[in-house]
């Protein structure tokens, strides 16, 4: 591994970087990757995102977006910047799987990797690491490498904060995860100090829906809910029929499991959705359930205790029978 000295003598001068984050980028990839962007220019770096794939319009107002290429529609502008590059910082992700067909090129480049993650288990592809499990999104990272390793602090500009304030303000559900703490509130103050207007970013993220979205939401409640009572458990699925009857878009179905998982007395929520080439999971849980365990073990996936996803090749319904089947394995949790 490289120690952080050399990190920091190779980030002295001028160098070209590629910033990139995992597919379909939520806040806390987009934000722990524009701020790191925003954090770099200011230093005379060549530096690129690279987002393997699209991510949802309400996060499209960050500063600095347009300067994002979206691998899927610039394959080959992509793959020479990751080629070039001397530095590659791959943010809120631990293993090239997560970054699909570009991850095959950031493994095969000369580039110096450096990871910075609050993910479990690491591959172990990088050259530098700045990984903490217990941080509650990648942007506090961000954070404390730009200020206390790199001791940079003063280059936390608005768009800095600006950008860092959405990944923590989205990773710990607007401040209230368990992994929410008073050292993280300091952070967060220093960004609004620094320019970061809390609630235009609230209202940018959280009240920026089109009326498909909220249609959406209502029919999920309405007619896709279901309280397993004997489990704790709720479930919402949803087929790719009705995905296109709504024209959802990319990110829209973010956070609809947490609605699932707000019923009183529930402790693990599911939201399992057809896509065109895989179902996936994501997985809501309270306490100490491991939703985390549950998409290791039977859906190839992985995440957080309280917070994980997965996905399968088998069709929406088996999915969602196998998901309920595995439950009585985690009854006693689950009644807890």
């Amino acid at each position: 591994m490289t120690d952080l000295e050399t990190l920091k003598d190779l980030l002295a001068e001028p160098r070209r970087i590629v910033i990139t984050t995992h597919h379909r980028p939520d806040g806390d990839a987009m934000g722990s990757s524009l701020g790191l962007f925003n954090y770099f220019i200011q230093k005379g770096h060549y530096v690129k995102v690279v987002a393997p794939t699209d991510y949802p319009y309400f996060l499209h107002w960050l500063p600095n977006n347009p300067e994002v290429i979206i691998y899927t529609e610039k394959e080959e502008e992509s793959k020479k910047l990751v080629a070039d590059a001397e530095l590659i910082f791959c943010l809120d992700f631990n293993t090239l799987s997560r970054i699909n067909e570009l991850g095959e090129e950031v493994r095969k480049s000369a580039a110096k990797k450096v990871m910075i993650d609050h993910h479990l288990e690491p591959e172990g592809f990088d050259d530098f690491r700045h990984w903490s499990i217990s941080a509650c999104a990648t942007a506090q990272l961000v954070y404390d490498f730009i200020v206390n390793d790199l001791k940079d602090g003063k280059f936390i500009n608005k768009d800095v904060a600006t950008c860092l304030y959405t990944g923590i303000m989205t990773d710990s559900g607007s401040f209230r995860f368990p992994t929410v703490t008073s050292d993280l509130h300091r952070i967060v103050a220093n960004l609004i100090d620094a320019g970061a207007e809390n609630w235009r970013i609230h209202q940018l993220v959280y009240d920026n829906s089109t009326e498909g979205r909220l249609k959406f939401l209502g029919y999920c409640l309405s007619s896709k809910l279901e309280v397993l009572r004997e489990f704790n458990t709720a479930i919402i699925y949803i087929s790719k029929e009705e995905i296109r009857k709504f024209n959802i878009q990319v990110g829209e179905t973010e956070g609809i499991v947490n609605y699932a998982l707000s019923i009183n007395g529930i402790r693990l929520a599911a939201f399992i959705v057809e896509r065109d080439d895989k179902v996936k999971l994501s997985l809501r849980s309270t306490g100490d359930f491991p939703a985390n365990e549950i998409c290791k073990r039977y859906f190839d996936g992985g995440g957080h205790r309280n917070a994980a996803g997965g996905q399968s090749d088998l069709p929406l319904i088996e999915v969602v029978e196998k998901f309920k089947s595995i439950l009585p394995e985690y009854k006693t949790l689950l009644l807890q």
